[in-house]
C-alpha cells in the first residue's frame, strides 16, 4: 500500500501540530500566554481546513485521520495543560514555596492533557459524533483554558491556585462528559434547521465587537451552557 505522506491536509495537520509545539514554547520559556493563545487559534484554524480539504480533493486517508488526532492531542491537550500548569506555579499568580502539597497538587492541572487524550480518542470511534459533539470538543476547551490563563496573567481576572484546580478538573469532566453539544457543521443554510447555529454566531459576533477581552471566554461559555440546556431539555422529551 502506497502511503502518500505530504498531502496538503497532511501539512495543515502538521501545521497545526507545528503551532501547538510553539505555544509551549512561548509558555515555559516566556510565559507569554497572548502569544500561545494566538498560536493555538492558529491551530484551530489549521485543524477545520485540514479536513475541510481532505475532503474538497477527495484526499480522506487513515493516516490523516491518525495525524491529526496525534497533532490535536499536542496542541489541544498538551498545551493548554502546561499553559495553566505554569500559571498555577506562579508565573502569574502567588507561589508559596513552602507549602509542598500545594506543590504537587498542580500534577492535577496536567491531567487536562490525559482526558483530552481520552475525548480525541472516544471521538474517533464514536461513530455518533458526526452530527454532534458528546462532551467538550479539545480545541474549545484549549482556547478557554488558555484565555483564561491570558485574563488571570493580565490582571482581568483573579485566579487562586485552588481557582486553577477547579477549574482544571472541571475541564476534564466536560471533555468525556455525556453532554451532546452541537457542532457548527451547516447541511444547507435554511432558518428552520440552523436557527440554533445562527442565534449562537449572532451572539458570539457581538460578544466579540462589545467585549473583546472577555469575547472567547465568553463564547465557549455560552456555547457549554447552550448546549447543556439543549440536552436537558431533549432528554426530558424522550
Amino acid at each position: 500500500m502506497k502511503i502518500r505522506l505530504f498531502t496538503l491536509p497532511n501539512m495543515l495537520t502538521l501545521a497545526n501540530l507545528m503551532a501547538g509545539v510553539l505555544a509551549i514554547i512561548a509558555t515555559l520559556n516566556y510565559h507569554d500566554y497572548e502569544t500561545a493563545l494566538w498560536l493555538i487559534v492558529a491551530a484551530a484554524i489549521f485543524d477545520f481546513f485540514d479536513g475541510f480539504v481532505a475532503r474538497l480533493l477527495n484526499q480522506q486517508s487513515p493516516l490523516g485521520v491518525e495525524l491529526d488526532s496525534l497533532a490535536d492531542d499536542v496542541t489541544f491537550g498538551v498545551a493548554p495543560a502546561l499553559v495553566m500548569f505554569d500559571l498555577y506555579r506562579g508565573a502569574a499568580a502567588e507561589w508559596v514555596h513552602n507549602d509542598v502539597m500545594m506543590q504537587w497538587l498542580g500534577v492535577v492541572v496536567l491531567l487536562v492533557a490525559a482526558f483530552s487524550v481520552l475525548r480525541l480518542a472516544k471521538f474517533n470511534i464514536d461513530t455518533t459524533q458526526s452530527a454532534e459533539f458528546e462532551g467538550l470538543p479539545t480545541p474549545a476547551n484549549a482556547l478557554m483554558l488558555i484565555s483564561l490563563a491570558l485574563l488571570a496573567q493580565q490582571g482581568h481576572i483573579i485566579l487562586s491556585k485552588e481557582h486553577i484546580l477547579i477549574i482544571a478538573v472541571l475541564s476534564c469532566y466536560l471533555l468525556i462528559s455525556p453532554i451532546r453539544m452541537f457542532a457548527l457543521k451547516f447541511k444547507g443554510f435554511g432558518i428552520k434547521d440552523n436557527a440554533l447555529r445562527y442565534a449562537f454566531m449572532a451572539v458570539a459576533l457581538a460578544l466579540i465587537i462589545f467585549c473583546p477581552t472577555y469575547s472567547v471566554v465568553a463564547i465557549i461559555v455560552l456555547y457549554i451552557v447552550t448546549s447543556l440546556v439543549r440536552w436537558l431539555l431533549t432528554k426530558s422529551k424522550a
